[in-house]
């Protein structure tokens, strides 16, 4: 491995830990950016007390690392200001902390497949925003995004719902339940992290990752992986658009007098609804020769979420 120092955001989160725990037991020097004391493990991580507003800590947490890799995100906010504060400024201030720190050669940011489409939700929008704010101020560093779809896996509190649920057989989806959709398990998604730091550097590039799913997921093959995992039929409730964009709505209401981030805006009920989330892994496949080892079902078989 190429890489002798890391500096890592979001390193005590879903798929910063999992990447965090990767990168130790490979030998790799890791400086993390912590919020809190209670989350710094002594593990071997290097831990720099700070947030991305912070920029005397990015300066400590990025000097004599030769790789960033930004997990750290927002994916719970009550308007776009919420989400632009990390998504987008934060994103920036590294990667212009990573520039001037002068020893950075190149700089991984785990943006999102939401990218893709900026106009969706607040979330999506600054998902795009922060890719090209990074790009722009990278100067000469390179700057690989990877675009992964749903990511799930052990300590993931989005998605274990979703499929603790099916697999006792309940299946509830959003309006027609027509969409078509694409999953990634938390290790195959660091496994592509450490085949980009074993490659030599590269050009500035954007990949999407998915588990490789042909044609993706719909709901109907969601309940009939379940049905085959329980061995029992799987019951499918439809929950009608008008009531879930009634309850976003609501939950944005509220959210003035709780001061609490929902997760359901009506940002979230129109990428519930988009269409297709597919994608496909052919150029980071034949750039990086990164293959996805662990389908859904497979994932949801042995227990893997």
């Amino acid at each position: 491995m190429s890489a002798r120092v890391v500096s890592l955001t979001g390193a005590t989160g879903f798929i910063g830990s999992v990447l965090r725990e990767r990168l130790i037991t490979r030998g790799v020097e890791v400086r993390a950016l912590a919020r809190s004391r209670s989350a710094m493990t002594a593990d071997g991580t290097k831990w720099i007390s700070g947030t991305l507003e912070d920029e005397q800590a990015l300066a400590e947490l990025t000097r004599g690392a030769d790789t960033v890799i930004h997990c750290a995100g927002k994916v719970r906010g009550r308007n776009a200001r919420d989400f632009d504060e990390v998504n987008v400024q934060g994103s920036k201030r590294l990667m212009e902390a990573a520039r001037m720190s002068g020893s950075c050669e190149r700089f991984l940011l785990i943006s999102s497949l939401a990218a893709r489409y900026p106009t969706l939700s607040w979330y999506a929008a600054s998902k795009f925003e922060g890719e090209c704010q990074v790009r722009e101020a990278a100067g000469t560093i390179p700057v690989c995004i990877f675009r992964p779809t749903a990511v799930y896996g052990p300590g993931d509190r989005e998605l274990r719902p979703v499929f603790e649920w099916l697999l006792r057989g309940w299946l509830v989806t959003p309006g027609k339940g027509d969409s078509l959709l694409s999953f990634l398990h938390v290790d195959d998604l660091v496994s592509a992290v450490m085949q980009w730091l074993d490659a030599p550097v590269m050009q500035s590039q954007t990949f999407e990752l998915c588990d490789g799913q042909a044609q993706g997921y719909d709901w109907a093959s969601l309940a009939s992986i379940a049905t085959d995992i329980r061995n029992a039929p799987v019951r499918h409730a439809v929950v009608p658009a008008k009531v879930l964009k009634g309850i976003a709505r609501a939950n944005l209401v509220l959210s003035r007098f709780t001061r609490q981030a929902p997760m359901l805006t009506p940002g979230k009920v129109n990428e519930l609804m988009h269409p297709d989330w597919t994608c496909s892994n052919a150029r980071i496949s034949a750039v990086l020769g990164w293959e996805p080892q662990i389908l859904l079902g497979q994932a949801l078989r042995n227990h893997l979420y």
